[in-house]
């Protein structure tokens, strides 16, 4: 089970690895917590499709396909996005958004689905939220919240039986050093990086590189990714950053996909290539 603030999050991380364990016959499910109802229109192309459907009902559809490109069962919370809150000092955020509510008020119904779908292992965002978007930093307080509230027998027994989550993975595909590589490749190549404020942004900030315990070689998954990141056309330019590597440079390149080991209840030697190490 992957764990996302936003539709078009579980395309852009992770993605490769869960079409992966598709392909291997795993079963997986994207939980999506809010709708991404504030986000912002990235493509001129969408544009007309949003003011006719509104943001919410495009998006909607955009999620659909995604989860249809991956594999994957797909779940919504129901949350409202709470947008990007830009400013100094930033502005409040609205009124029952996912980030304003309190946590004991959304745990329930993330509890409700572990329970129904007994994952053995779930991935999201680690306590920063992987950047500080307040929907993320929410999603990886109520993924740790429910795992925890989801195997005690006594916390809501009408919501199922109890369940122990074996592994819970925070995402890390965005490290300095995939970007440093790729960067670096693309110069080699003669080819325009398109990296170069992204890593320049990045060395403000302390790199969380040697969290990562776990590669997983994913890079005949990179095609699926990428065409799962397109069907969200609201979120997503074919002519953007996110397409600009060659994926033949991807693949030679870095060809895994990075996460942290946060939670487990089976002793495994890290560094793993395999999420489901220690329960095959």
């Amino acid at each position: 089970m992957a764990v996302h603030a936003h539709p078009d999050d579980e395309s852009s991380k992770g993605a490769a690895t869960m079409a992966k364990y598709v392909s291997e016959g795993v079963d997986v499910m994207v939980v999506t917590c809010t709708g991404g109802e504030r986000g912002d229109v990235l493509h001129s192309l969408a544009e007309d499709e949003v003011a006719e459907q509104g943001l919410a009902q495009v998006r909607r559809a955009e999620m659909a396909r995604a989860a249809e490109i991956l594999g994957v069962r797909h779940a919504w919370l129901g949350f409202e996005d709470s947008g990007y809150p830009e400013g100094d000092p930033p502005p409040p955020l609205p009124d029952a958004c996912f980030a304003a509510l309190p946590l004991e008020v959304e745990v329930p119904s993330l509890v409700g689905l572990l329970r129904q779908f007994q994952p053995q292992v779930v991935t999201t965002y680690d306590e920063m939220g992987g950047y500080p978007h307040p929907d993320h930093v929410r999603c990886h307080e109520l993924t740790m919240a429910a795992v925890d509230a989801a195997e005690d027998p006594q916390y809501r027994p009408d919501l199922g039986s109890p369940w122990s989550v074996a592994k819970v993975y925070y995402n890390h595909q965005f490290s300095r050093a995939r970007l440093l590589a790729l960067h670096t490749a693309m110069i080699d190549a003669d080819l325009e990086s398109p990296y170069h404020d992204w890593l320049a942004e990045m060395d403000k900030r302390p790199d969380q590189g040697h969290r990562i315990t776990t590669r997983v070689h994913a890079a005949d998954w990179f095609e699926v990714r990428d065409a799962a990141l397109q069907a969200h056309r609201t979120q997503i330019d074919p002519s953007s950053t996110w397409f600009a590597v060659p994926l033949h440079v991807q693949r030679q390149v870095w060809p895994t996909e990075e996460f942290e080991l946060a939670r487990s209840t089976v002793v495994t030697p890290v560094p793993e290539t395999d999420l489901f190490s220690g329960l095959r």
